[in-house]
């Protein structure tokens, strides 16, 4: 199984920490496809052109069997790759941990074809990832 795993990362507030927590748990269910995204430091990504990790994002987003995104900070980036995941028909989680002051984007909240789930500790995020790479999964195989 190929897994696109999507978080902020120019965009407000990024826990490049807990992504890689989420990250190393989707592993056990196949490869991250974006999983290098998150493991260089904010000053190594200029090394890369804007056009290099649009280019990379949607070849790995093509090639993708399901798409988590960690959506409790504001992204611009995020929200594109939920609609061309949404597009291309492949299955989303999204993830949101609810935090006074801060409101899930409208444009998602309000899009009744995404699966969102809140969570509020990590146990509860494994649980949302584990039961939903397992519906991806079991529909892959009736296929």
């Amino acid at each position: 199984m190929k897994i696109y795993f999507a978080g902020s990362i120019r965009g407000v507030q990024p826990n490049k920490d807990w992504f890689k927590v989420l990250i190393k748990h989707l592993c056990q269910y196949g490869e991250v496809l974006t999983e290098h995204s998150f493991d260089y430091s904010y000053k190594d990504e200029i090394k890369f052109d804007d056009k290099w990790i649009y280019e990379t994002d949607m070849k790995y987003l093509r090639e993708a069997d399901a798409l988590v995104a960690e959506v409790s900070a504001a992204s611009l980036g995020v929200g594109y790759e939920i609609a061309k995941a949404e597009e291309l028909g492949i299955p989303i989680l999204c993830l949101y941990r609810a935090r006074e002051g801060w409101k899930l984007s409208a444009m998602l909240n309000g899009n009744k074809g995404l699966r969102i789930e809140q969570y509020n500790d990590p146990d509860e995020a494994f649980s949302y990832m584990d039961a939903f790479i397992q519906e991806v999964m079991e529909g892959a195989s009736v296929s």
